[in-house]
């Protein structure tokens, strides 16, 4: 099996040399480093990467721009996004997390943590990649093909970072039952506790959102989760 792939967006060389040195010895990853948002684009596009771990504060163009971008190309929108920054108050990590980063991760950081959580993002993306498909689901206003990579809702067709759409179809998977939070997050994040279940809500905010008429298919539990119903009540 060939290693992952991990580009390192940081104009810290210090910082960013610790953590290529940290990853490629303790993951199977090899990882390359840009110091500014311009570079990042171009190294991505020659290679895209399994993963991008992004600061915020970059020359040229931010974290959040590159962040956008990736979001929106179709040959870039599905590589896990971790940001890695100084910004740590909840107003940031939650626009972080809107604007598509899988994980949001402060500075200054333990490399132990930031090595758990790389692992879990290669290994949740692993085993997307290697699972069978698990069909399409056909409601009153939502159609899926999972296998297909397609969502649409009422005929038209809607784009999904690869966190909906998995968030999307583990629900559909288990629909009529209610999932907690820490469910979702070891399921769909992989990280068990290691982040916030805040991010679920945002992830899944994001999502009703997207899906319009079918947005309120997903339910909330109160003090429970969420609950993919699996046809709108009259």
């Amino acid at each position: 099996m060939s290693r992952h792939h991990i580009l390192i967006v940081e104009d810290e060389r210090d910082i960013a040399g610790l953590i290529k040195h940290t990853l490629e010895r303790n993951t199977d990853s090899e990882a390359d480093i840009v110091g500014s948002g311009d570079a990042a684009l171009k190294a991505m596009t020659e290679r895209p990467p399994d993963l991008l771990i992004l600061d915020l504060n970059l020359p040229v163009l931010s974290g959040t721009e590159i962040c956008r971008i990736v979001r929106s190309r179709s040959d870039l929108k599905h590589v896990p996004v971790i940001m890695l920054t100084a910004r740590t108050s909840e107003d940031d990590r939650v626009a972080g997390l809107e604007i598509g980063a899988d994980d949001y991760l402060t500075k200054p950081f333990s490399l132990r943590e930031l090595t758990a959580r790389v692992k879990a993002v290669l290994r949740r993306t692993t085993t997307i990649e290697e699972r069978p498909g698990v069909g399409s689901y056909r409601g009153a206003h939502l159609a899926a093909d999972f296998d297909a990579v397609a969502v649409s809702v009422d005929g038209a067709s809607v784009r999904l970072t690869r966190r909906e759409f998995e968030l999307l179809r583990y629900l559909v998977q288990n629909k009529n039952r209610v999932i907690s939070r820490d469910r979702l997050l070891e399921r769909v994040w992989g990280y068990e506790r290691l982040i916030e279940t805040r991010s679920v809500d945002v992830h899944v905010g994001r999502l009703r959102s997207k899906l319009g008429a079918a947005g309120p298919q997903i339910e909330t539990v109160v003090g429970l989760g969420y609950r993919f119903v699996d046809e709108l009540k009259g």
